[in-house]
Parts: C-alpha cells; structure tokens; sequence
C-alpha cells in the first residue's frame, strides 16, 4: 500500500497517529466502517474494521519479510521464527498463555511464512479483544524465543506432491537468486549444520528478528465491535512501543528464471500416480498493473474450457482431464505464468503435441489482438463479485487486508485492491502477452514412468524427488517455429449466464426466520425453503437429494453411480464452464443414500443452469473414450489414497469399522475392472426410475420459484416414487460397554517414516442432549491443553488434533495424532493425557470453568457469516434425517446446567479408559520404518548420563572395563548396560526398568564431541527407542514422570486386538437410524 501525499494524512490532535483522509473504496454491500491510520511512534500503518454485529473479533498483522529472505547458510529461519516467535514474551512468559487466553475466549491463532511475507493472525471472542491485542502486540516487542522452545523436531512432509514439485521449481530455478532456497526448512539446515558450524541457533534468531521485524515493514489490521474511536486508543496504546528500525523492504532483482533455465524439459517422478505438465514463463509482477490486470485477461482466455478452447481440443484428442492456468506472484518484481495439464495416458506420450495447441491458441490471441468485448466481460464480472461481496470469518478477512495493504495499492484501495479493474489498456496487455513465447519457458513433466528415452538421473537435495533435466529437443523447437492454425481454437462466445436482475426485494424484519419451511411433502418430494431475510445479496443455493437404495447397495453400484456422475459432469463442462465464470456453480456426487446435486450463486440464471443439468441427466449417453478415461482417472484415485498421509487412513478406517455400511476403496477397486460404459448406459437410468426426492431451497428465490423448480426437475426426470420400507436410514456400530479396541494396519507407503492414530471414546447417541453437551465442554477445555501437552511439549509429531466425532446414532471424543512415533506410544500418551485433563478440570476455579462455558456458549452462538453459511447449516440438519433446526437453543439450555462436579462425574463414567462403561476404539496406521536410532554418545557422555540419575557408584574406569572399546560401537547396548546396572551398581529389576527409560532420554540430550555413534541392532530396544526419544525437549521430560512411569513399549491394559473385521462389525450392535426431532 501507498501511502500517497502527505496531505492526505492529518495528524490527531494529542499528535500519536495519522488518520487517511480520503474515502476508503468499499462494496456496496459492506456496511462496516473503516479508519486507515499511522502510528506516528514508529510509521506502523494500521486498518481499523468497526463491526456493529460481528461476535467475534480479529487482528492481523503481516511483516514484509518471507522465506526468500532466509540467510543461505540458515534455510528455513522465517519459518522458524514464525513457529517461535509465539512461545512466550517477558510481559506474558508462560509458553502457552496466549492460546490458552484464546482458547478460553472462543478463539484461536495461526500464520503462515510466505515468500515475501510471514502473516500472523487470530479470532477471539468480541467481548475479549483488548486482552488477546495486548498479547498479541507483545510478540512484536519482546518475543523470548526461549532455549527450550528452539529445540524442537522440524522435519519436512517428503510424501506430498505439492511441496515436492514446489521445492524442485525453486531448487532448478537461478542458484545466484535467493528464490532457490529451501524455505521450508528442516532439521539439517536449523540444527545439524548451525551446530556445524559453531552457530547458536537461538542468536541466529534473534539476529533475523532485530534484522526485519520492524514497524515500518508490518502491516496490521484489526476488527471488532468497539467503535474506531475505541479501537484507535487500543491499537496506539499496544503497538506504539513496536520498534521502527526504518529498514528498507527486501527487493531481489532479477528473475528467478534465467536464459540458462529456459527452454528446458524437467521430468520428475511424483510420489503418487500422477501425470501433469507445468509450463512456466517468467511474468512481469502484476501488482503494479493491478488497475488493467493484463494477467487476468490472458489466464481468462487460456484457462478457458468452453466451446474452441485449448482445454476443449484437448479432452477431443483424448490428451487431458483438466487444465488449470494463472499468474503466481514469486516476489517484488518477479512473478510466473502457469499453464497446467493434468494428462491422461495418452496425453503423456503426446505431451508436446499439448504444448503445441498451447501455442496455437496463443498464436490466436496475437492474431486477432486484445478484445474489448471479452476485456468488458471480465471486467463486469469482477465488478458484480465485489458489489454483491458477502463476509466471511474475521480471521480470514483481516489476514487477506493486512497481506493486500503489502501490495503497494493506492491507500483508497486498500480494501479493493486488485477485485477491480479499472482501465483498458489493450498495448499493455498485448505487452504482457508477449512474454508467452517459445523461447521464454520451461516445462515440468510429472509422471511415474517417464516418457521413452528418459531415465530419472537426479535426486533434489531436500526431498528426495527423483528427476532429470534435458534441452527441448530440435524436434520440439523447429515444430513451434512452424505452428498452423487450428480451425477447432477459437475465443469463446459471449456469456449467457452473466446476470442481468439483482432485485432482492429487501424489507425489514425484525425477526428472521430461524429454520427453513417445509413447502411440499410427499411420497416423492420433501421440499424445504427459506427465503433469505438476513444477507439480501442476489444469490441462491440448491440442493437435491435423490435417493436410491440402488446407488450404494453393492461396491460394483456404488463405482457405477461414481462413474455416472464423473460422466456427467465431464460432458457439462464445455456448457457450464460460462456458468461457472458468470458465478454460478454446480456439482453432483454419489452418497450413501444416492446422488446429490447442488448449485449455488447469482440466483437469475441458476434455474437455466438446474433445468440443463436434468436433462442431462435423464438423456446421458456414455462417450466410450471419455468413459475409458474417467475410468483410468477413478482408478489412480483409489489406489494413490494408500498414499495419503497416515492420520487420513487412520479417520478412513475408523469411519470403516463405525459405519454398518462403507465399501473400502480396495473393494471397489476390484469392482472397477469389470465395468463397461455399456453397464453405465443400463445402470443409471434403474437409479433415476425410483427415487425419493428431498431438497432445500434458500436465498433470493421464493416459495413458488422453488415449487417449480422442483416440479419441473421432477416432470422431467418421471421417477416411481420409493416405498417407505425403502427409505431406512443409515446407523453407526455403538461398541460394548467395558471394551477397548485396537485396529493395526501398516502405511501403506514404504518409504513413509510418519505413523497416524485416531482414538476414540464413543458417549452415546446424538440425541442425547444432556451428555451431548458435556461432551462438547470437555473437548473445549481439552483442546488447548491437547496441543500444549502432545504437540508443543513433547513435540509427538506436526498434527495433534482433539475433539467430537459425530455419526448417525452415536457421538464421542477423539484424539489425531501424526508423528514419526509409534503409535503403541501414541496411545500411551493419549491416555496420560486424559488423566492429565481430568486433574486439569479438577483444579479449575470457579472462574475458569464459568469461562470456558461461556466461550463454548459464545461459539455457539456465532452467527452465520454468508448465505452460504447459512445455508449450509440448514442442509446439515436435513441431510442428518433428525432436522434439530433448533440445536444451538438446546445445547446452550444444557450447557447452563452442568456443574463441574457434572463434568467430573461424566468424565470418570465415560472417558476414564479405566471405567467400567469406556467404549473406546483406536486405529493405528503405523509406519513400515521403524528406525534405528543411532546416538552420539561416548563412554565420557555415558558416565555423565548414569551420574544424572543419580548413579554415582559407577566410575568411568567401571564403565570402560564393561566395554571392549572406548566408545560404544555396534554392540547391543542394552544388555550390556543392563549388565553394568546389575552387576556393578546392584540395581533390582524394577529400578533398572525405570534407569533405562531414563537412560534414554538423557542420552538423547548428551552432545558428544567427537562424533562417536551407538548403534543400536537389539529390536525390542529399537522399538523402545523409536518411542521414548529425546525430540522430547529436556525441561518437559523433568516435569512429566508420565513418561517414565508407563511403559510405553505395551498397549495398555484391556485392549482387544480387531484381527478380523467382518467379525468384529457383526458382533457389535447397531446404533438407532435418525428419526425427526421435530413433526412435519
């Protein structure tokens, strides 16, 4: 941002800040106000939101220094510092006070590290904002960046794609540009090399800190109910002593792509079975153009993927699935134009005749030069999205400004920014257009068996992802030299879904209405609707259940019904697409209980749109290319699930052993083989014949709109309607009272070293509003303590989550876990945390625990912040089958009973694992590599270690005699230290188990000097190394005899190992379908 003349700034009168003079350019249908101001201490720019009915308030702040910024020999600092800086300040040192306040006043933190930019941000409670500011200013003063909260684990996810393919782009990007780091960082860059090299990590910190966390580089934003007048004093009061160090912002000039990286072939090898091709030009930085937007227009254009476009040809050769293109912003000054092709089998062997239509489509755009009537079509359309612009969560929305107010925008359009274009500029577009040429791009070809004549050479150094880097070939270079044109490419047709009626036919009402109106119930449609009273925005939403018993009854239905709905969607896109880019939407997907259509946006055209997509339905021919295709690409989705990470297999196969009826993907992969378009062609039409309809209209349609919709879908499609025996709903499997369950299952991935677990505690059925209630309060106070415990202390792993699990007829507690730990271990710890919690909630004053109700009641009671929210919500209780429109009143009279001696009494029946009544059931997906750890201990570190347990009988002249050298090399150290326990310091059994355990994590802790190792060969000793390790930092191992006083290497008592799961499903009992909870 901008901050333009000086005399658009006026000085407040007691002279402590700045206040922007001038209008602040908002949409129409924004009705919060608005201060842009500067602190005059330290030249801090600062937007201020009044929100007369915002329940929750939010800050933002953004500082103007990335990843890119990181010094070379540290890769991965401004993550780091990211992580860190929220581990306590001198004003508020305890590690965890500041998501503890949160947590305790309905809100929550986060932030991110970008390249340019590391943005921090939370939510909180309206009421409670002043506490979490003065918090949250603190980190930007006085951070302690303690010795203990450095030594944490940072290991980078090696398995995702994503960051695989990212960190390839930027590692063969110009070596001489800051762009190539590895942002990320890990281990290796933060710990082993600094120590390496005699660096003090912490100091590094703090260096990186003073060095770019400066006032005049951030950018703050904060919202609430308070009045701009009341928020000002706040905001100079708390952020005034944020030092100004005048720094300048860091530039980096030049492009990260370079003569010597272009016109190059990158072939890689994905972790998952993927086939994609990237091609990539260096871009000039759009920010500064934000008032034509050259880029937009271009990604319009050649993203297209109606009639004549690329993406169009393509899927008519049978060479690609989808195509995605868009300007990517790298840093100041440089930024990169993406085309992306997700290929089909086929498409990989002809991936330069792709890049090939690419051309001829850009060669079109050149021909017939910059278009004015598709200029004004984009810029309509961008006008319509930020008039009728509706609220989202504040935390969002103050994250996006303070980042938007680093973009450079005049100060006016600090709120607009680049929603809007504002001038034709067709030279400067054609400008832009020239950057996409053949000399100015590089390609990434992913695929896990590379194209003929490629082998994958090469092995980038932070992730491992195999590769190869070639010239285009001569062949490539003189074919797009020599490119004719294609009759098929052409620019799209004007958009017949642009609307033209936004008529709300907005009144007052005192009181919106609270649920939705049942309109029509029938044997055949259940119809709901609800006018919007609260947004007045010209938007609509629909959903459409159809329900058929047919659709999910066997895996080989449940595939077809798949394939039907990926099919149909894929011969709509060519039409939709205009749909899509005029802001309506669609989708449909098969469910348990049939197929379910949803459409949503600008409600002038949404009836057009649902009137097309019934007719499609009922009249669908199967094109056997594109079904062979589609087929290719449901097949690569089952089977790169084995490839998800281990806590999404850990919440799949939960859900598989809770639900009475859950095909696996292995099952319906079986089924995939054997089906034939011809199947599909005689199969969708037996769903459409019989079906039970059930729908939600909301927003700007009315009743009668609605009525007609439906009859009209209905006239068309001419279904028998369903028997009511036919119409049962779906149940859960409610375990046993007094049994505890274990599910095992192995990684799939071999090279995956993460382990996964989710453990659950079933309570009761949902209905059961009282114990539902005390569920939701104890999760709420166990959330913030779960992560400080699991996550920040013990450092168990990157993913610690705790919360509800709800399913149809049953509710419980659970716990996530990821971690390169074992999962027996994982339980452990889970299960000493819930006693943790039970001595946590036992000593909570009267004042804390009147606070954490209050904070469940205050989120409760959030409003919606969209018609889509809203909407949703209403979708959820209808599709549930118990239409508990009236939930949050129910919940909130039960909260404002429970005592804590209630909390305490539900706690011992139902979550102690030691209860008589505990139904608990866990998953563990553990990892294939069960390292070997190996130490850097020598007999000196040894002795040290014994003599901190108080051994002191043992001298170092004992302890090398029980050795044969001076260090510890590849002999078993567990036997013969337990050797050197028993004999030389008289030991008993009991004591040398607890030793050992000690042992351990002290020697963990031990650096050695000269880099000697112990190798650890015994397994059982491995495995109890795997689990009880020294990433636990030193202060919580002291502090937690948990850890010591259980042993971690055993389940815990009780449990039943699941060793066949059809027995195990049909031995426990089915919980009640959902039945209405209010009459129709």
């Amino acid at each position: 941002m901008t901050t333009n003349n000086s005399s658009d700034w006026e000085l407040a009168s007691h002279g402590n800040y700045w206040t922007y003079t001038h209008t602040l350019e908002k949409s129409d249908n924004d009705d919060r106000d608005y201060r842009l101001i500067k602190l005059a201490s330290n030249d801090l720019q600062v937007l201020l939101v009044h929100d007369k009915d915002t329940d929750k308030s939010s800050a933002a702040l953004d500082v103007h220094v990335g990843h890119i910024s990181d010094p070379t020999d540290l890769q991965g600092l401004a993550h780091f510092c990211e992580h860190l800086l929220f581990m306590g300040t001198e004003k508020y040192p305890k590690e965890n006070d500041y998501n503890q306040y949160l947590s305790e006043h309905s809100g929550f933190s986060n932030a991110f590290t970008g390249v340019e930019d590391t943005n921090y941000y939370f939510e909180v409670g309206q009421e409670h904002l002043e506490g979490a500011l003065d918090r949250f200013a603190q980190f930007f003063i006085s951070p302690l960046f303690s010795d203990s909260c450095t030594e944490r684990e940072l290991k980078a996810n090696r398995q995702q794609d994503s960051w695989r393919m990212f960190q390839l782009e930027k590692s063969l990007s110009n070596p001489e540009h800051p762009y190539c780091h590895f942002g990320t960082g890990n281990l290796e860059t933060l710990f082993e090399n600094p120590k390496r090299n005699g660096q003090d990590i912490r100091q590094e910190l703090l260096k990186f800190h003073d060095s770019y966390y400066s006032a005049n580089i951030m950018k703050l934003c904060v919202l609430g109910r308070e009045s701009l007048d009341q928020l000002t004093e706040w905001v100079v009061d708390k952020f005034k002593n944020v030092r100004n160090k005048n720094i300048e912002p860091p530039s980096f000039p030049g492009h990260p792509l370079t003569k010597n990286e272009l016109m190059k072939q990158i072939f890689v090898k994905p972790v998952k079975d993927v086939r994609s091709l990237e091609m990539t030009f260096p871009f000039p930085d759009q920010r500064p153009l934000y008032a034509v937007q050259p880029g937009r227009y271009l990604s319009h254009l050649i993203g297209h993927e109606g009639r004549g476009s690329i993406l169009s040809l393509l899927k008519k050769n049978g060479w690609a699935n989808y195509l995605q293109v868009g300007t990517i912003h790298g840093g100041i000054g440089f930024e990169f134009m993406r085309i992306s092709v997700d290929l089909t089998e086929e498409g990989l062997t002809h991936y330069q005749d792709v890049i090939l239509t690419v051309f001829k489509y850009i060669n079109l755009l050149k021909k017939d030069g910059v278009q004015s009537r598709i200029f004004e079509e984009v810029q309509s359309l961008a006008s319509l999205a930020f008039r009728f612009k509706e609220k989202y969560p504040p935390s969002q929305y103050t994250s996006r400004l303070a980042g938007l107010m680093q973009h450079g925008y005049p100060a006016a359009y600090v709120l607009s920014g680049p929603s809007l274009i504002r001038e034709y500029d067709p030279a400067l577009i054609s400008e832009n257009l020239e950057w996409i040429r053949p000399d100015n791009f590089r390609i990434m070809l992913a695929s896990q068996t590379p194209p003929n004549g490629v082998e994958y050479t090469e092995k980038e150094t932070w992730y491992g992802t195999e590769y190869s880097v070639h010239d285009f070939d001569q062949k490539l270079i003189e074919s797009l030299q020599n490119l004719e044109h294609d009759d098929a490419l052409v620019l799209p047709d004007t958009n017949a879904f642009i609307p033209t009626n936004f008529e709300t036919h907005k009144k007052e009402v005192s009181n919106p209405a609270k649920r939705p109106e049942l309109i029509e119930n029938t044997p055949m449609l259940r119809l709901w609707h609800k006018k919007d009273d609260t947004f007045w925005v010209p938007r609509a939403n629909v959903w459409i259940l159809f329900r058929s018993p047919l659709a999910y009854a066997t895996p080989t239905n449940c595939v077809k019904t798949r394939l039907y709905t990926d099919l149909l969607k894929d011969s709509l896109n060519e039409y939709a697409y205009d749909a899509e880019v005029a802001g309506l939407c669609y989708n449909i997907e098969n469910q348990l209980e049939g197929m379910l259509l949803a459409i949503g946006g600008y409600n002038d055209k949404l009836p057009v749109l649902l009137e097309k997509v019934i007719q499609k339905m009922r009249d669908f021919q199967v094109d056997p290319e594109r079904f062979k295709l589609l087929k290719d690409q449901l097949r690569r989705s089952y089977k790169n699930f084995s490839l998800e990470p281990p806590y999404q297999h850990a919440l799949y196969y939960l859900s598989y052993l809770t639900q009475d009826k859950m095909w696996t993907n292995s099952e319906k992969l079986k089924e995939l083989d054997y089906i034939t378009a011809e199947d599909i062609q005689a199969f969708y039409p037996t769903i459409l014949s019989q079906l039970h309809v059930e729908a939600l209209v909301h927003g700007n349609l009315f009743k009668e709109d609605a009525q007609k919709m439906l009859k009209d879908a209905l006239d068309t499609l001419k279904p028998k309607e369903l028997l009511p025996s036919q119409l049962n709903g779906h149940h859960s499997l409610v375990l046993p009272e007094g049994t505890k369950w274990v599910y095992k299952r192995d990684v799939e991935d071999p090279n995956n070293v993460n382990s996964g677990i989710e453990y659950l505690i079933q309570v009761g059925n949902v209905t059961q509003t009282a114990l539902r209630a005390k569920l939701s309060l104890l999760a709420q106070i166990a959330q913030e303590p779960c992560f400080d415990q699991l996550r920040t202390k013990e450092q168990l792993g990157y993913l610690v989550f705790s919360g509800v699990r709800k399913q149809t007829g049953s509710m419980g507690m659970r716990f996530i876990l990821q971690s390169e730990r074992d999962t027996i271990y994982l339980e452990n710890r889970i299960e000493e945390f819930l006693a943790k919690l039970r001595s946590i909630v036992e000593k909570m004053t009267a004042e804390e625990y009147t606070a954490q109700v209050q904070s469940l009641i205050s989120k409760k009671l959030e409003k919606d912040k969209n018609l889509g929210q809203e909407g949703g919500k209403y979708w959820t209780h209808i599709h549930s089958g118990y239409y508990e429109f009236d939930q949050v009143e129910t919940d909130i009279k039960e909260l404002r009973l429970i005592e804590k001696e209630d909390l305490l009494n539900f706690m011992m029946e139902y979550i102690d694992p030691q209860s008589p009544s505990i139904r608990k059931l866990s998953v563990h997906i553990q990892s294939q590599k069960v390292s070997v750890p190996k130490f850097k201990v020598n007999i000196e570190s040894l002795h040290t270690c014994l003599v901190s347990q108080g051994i002191t009988r043992l001298s170092i002249d004992d302890i090398r005699a029980a050795f044969e050298k001076g260090d510890i090399g590849e002999a078993s150290m567990e036997s013969k230290i337990r050797t050197l326990l028993s004999d030389e310091s008289k030991a008993d059994e009991a004591e040398i188990e607890s030793l050992m355990a000690k042992l351990v994590l002290a020697m963990r802790e031990t650096e050695n000097t000269d880099g000697s190792l112990v190798s650890v060969d015994n397994q059982k000793t491995a495995r109890r190394l795997s689990m009880v390790d020294g990433k636990v930092p030193q202060a919580s191992v002291s502090t937690d005899t948990s850890i010591n006083t259980r042993d971690h290497t055993k389940l815990p008592e009780g449990n039943k190992i699941i060793t066949n799961v059809i027995d195990f499903k049909s031995s426990v009992e089915l919980s009640p379908a959902a039945v209405p909870l209010i009459d129709f």
